[in-house]
């Protein structure tokens, strides 16, 4: 497989000779307001420019997955530059419906045994923060790819360290692990995805895997830096199990 850094949670993956483009975030640099309530508001979204053109991301791509629809991972470039009958799975009916109002025609939605030319795909639980925000935050997903030629991935999206992200991995044992790591916060409510201390219950509960970050310094609410958590995966011991890419850095396995 390939795993391609593009710009925040967006990666595009290449398992079992078919390209996935997951959570696509596709405008030019400064297109959004600043995400209210949270640090650098001078900054408009996304606060950086992507790696490669559209038309490099999208080229090619067999499938593509939405954890949820937050304007950082599912923005009105995405809709634009997507073809209309491109596969588009999705975490359930309601965003299914939203997708098919966009104009989307091949959406589905994800099961816990979904399967697309010969790849199982399985839908996992997700958390996006602690408490109260959840309810302001809603409901999202994760995916476990697995074949027969290929290690298993799990793509955790939007999700905070807990307990059913132990059990994911502790019952499909994925060798690679993408994490949604910039401790993405408001200025009230707490992280919404996973920070420093999550990203290192994840190393714990699979000390064998490899570990990917993602989803870092490309909104304005993000509050993990990529040279802070480099800094802590040394000072743990860890920094040759979790790969901290910069935009446009991909990974073979």
């Amino acid at each position: 497989m390939k795993i391609n850094q593009i710009r925040n949670a967006t990666i595009v993956v290449e398992y079992a000779g078919n390209k996935f483009l997951i959570d696509p975030m596709l405008a030019n640099k400064g297109t959004y307001p600043p995400f209210p309530n949270s640090p650098r508001q001078d900054q408009k979204n996304p606060i950086i420019s992507l790696p490669t053109s559209i038309d490099n991301i999208i080229s090619n791509v067999d499938a593509v997955i939405l954890t949820h629809l937050h304007l950082d991972h599912f923005d009105d470039a995405a809709k634009e530059a997507l073809p209309k009958d491109i596969k588009m799975f999705v975490q359930n009916d309601e965003d299914a419906n939203e997708v098919k109002n966009a104009g989307f025609v091949n959406v589905e939605v994800l099961q816990e045994n979904t399967v697309f030319k010969e790849i199982q795909l399985v839908k996992t639980k997700g958390e996006h923060g602690r408490g109260e925000i959840l309810k302001i935050a809603g409901q999202v997903c994760g995916i476990i790819f697995k074949h027969s030629s290929e290690k298993t991935l799990y793509v955790a999206g939007d999700t905070v360290w807990y307990e059913a992200v132990r059990e994911v991995i502790d019952t499909h044992k994925p060798e690679i692990i993408v994490v949604n790591g910039g401790d993405n916060q408001f200025f009230e409510g707490g992280s919404l995805i996973m920070g420093k201390d999550d990203i290192y219950e994840v190393y714990k509960a699979a000390p064998d895997a490899k570990i990917i970050v993602v989803h870092m310094e490309a909104v304005n609410h993000w509050a993990l830096s990529r040279e802070e958590l480099k800094s802590f995966l040394n000072e743990k011991g860890i920094a040759a199990h979790v790969a901290v890419p910069d935009d446009g850095e991909s990974y073979v396995f």
